[in-house]
């Protein structure tokens, strides 16, 4: 067996996460904490970090003419998620949400986020999730992403 140093992989085969610098992405949209964002220990709570996550993608997609919460045919569903924390986050700051598309499917998309205090250099949490779209009434993945989501899409991509 072979003895493990500080450089070495995990037992698990995967190099440990690093925090990622502003060049890994594509797009950058500015959010606020709140005051409810903190928890007991003084910094954002973990499940904030994936509501974040959530609300950069669909900002973007909103601004780019992507996405329409209430009358659009298609929405994306949430079938996956992962986040790695390197530093703290908390209330009040102002933060900076750097997107972009790892992947991509018929019907699916891989975002994957990194959240900087604003100004940072390194990401204090980078994560992904996986949408699936899907027809809004009867929800079944859709034949093929539409073309504004397309158009977006490109937008997010290194």
């Amino acid at each position: 067996m072979q003895a493990m140093t500080a450089s070495a992989p995990s037992t698990n085969n995967n190099p440990r996460p690093v925090a990622d610098g502003r060049d890994s992405y594509a797009r950058f949209v500015l959010l606020s904490t709140r005051w409810m964002d903190n928890d007991a220990y003084g910094h954002l709570n973990n499940v904030v970090y994936l509501s974040l996550f959530d609300t950069a993608v669909n900002q973007y997609l909103i601004e780019a003419g992507a996405l329409d919460l209430h009358h659009g045919a298609v929405i994306g569903l949430v079938v996956e998620t992962h986040c790695n924390y390197f530093d703290s986050l908390a209330y009040p700051q102002r933060i900076e949400a750097g997107l972009r598309v790892h992947s991509q499917g018929r019907s699916s998309v891989r975002y994957e986020i990194g959240l900087f205090a604003e100004g940072a250099a390194l990401c204090a949490a980078r994560g992904h999730f996986v949408h699936v779209y899907v027809d809004r009434q009867n929800r079944r993945p859709v034949a093929q992403l539409p073309d504004a989501y397309l158009s977006a899409l490109k937008g997010l991509t290194l």
